[in-house]
């Protein structure tokens, strides 16, 4: 995929969206809440520029727990689509599963792994108990892109 678009939508198909740039960094969470949602051991996402994202169809309405970390569900189907994090408009977080062709986007990271399923394993490269610290997403996203460029 050489200009870095990706196209994605719900399970309906109702909202759908579209980034226009490669991912920041790619992850797994391990998290109760993520565990909950998903219905699942963990969430995957993609970390995306804000100004590379947009919603071409639909309206996504706010799901989860409404607090100041934002996630976006379809109206209709349910699907968890996107989550708006805590301080960091800057950044989108995109459920990975929902591109058109989610191929490339293993996770590079995990987080919350003190909440992880004692029998999960990803190919996750580097791995956090909690949350990393904001001080870490310039390495973390420098490596990511210096592993992606390979």
């Amino acid at each position: 995929m050489g200009d870095k678009t990706r196209d994605g939508g719900c399970r309906c198909g109702q909202v759908r969206f579209r980034v226009t740039a490669a991912p920041k960094v790619t992850m797994a969470c391990h998290c109760r809440g993520c565990q909950q949602m998903t219905a699942s051991a963990f969430s995957l996402s993609a970390l995306f520029a804000s100004d590379d994202f947009e919603v071409t169809a639909g309206e996504p309405a706010i799901g989860g727990l409404h607090g100041p970390t934002r996630h976006f569900f379809c109206p209709y189907c349910m699907s968890w689509i996107f989550t708006r994090p805590e301080g960091a408009d800057r950044f989108v977080n995109v459920r990975s599963t929902l591109f058109d062709d989610p191929s490339g986007l293993e996770p590079f990271m995990e987080t919350m792994t003190a909440e992880k399923l004692p029998w999960v394993s990803t190919p996750a490269v580097e791995g956090f108990e909690g949350f990393p610290q904001p001080a870490d997403f310039g390495r973390l996203m420098g490596a990511y892109a210096a592993r992606s460029a390979d």
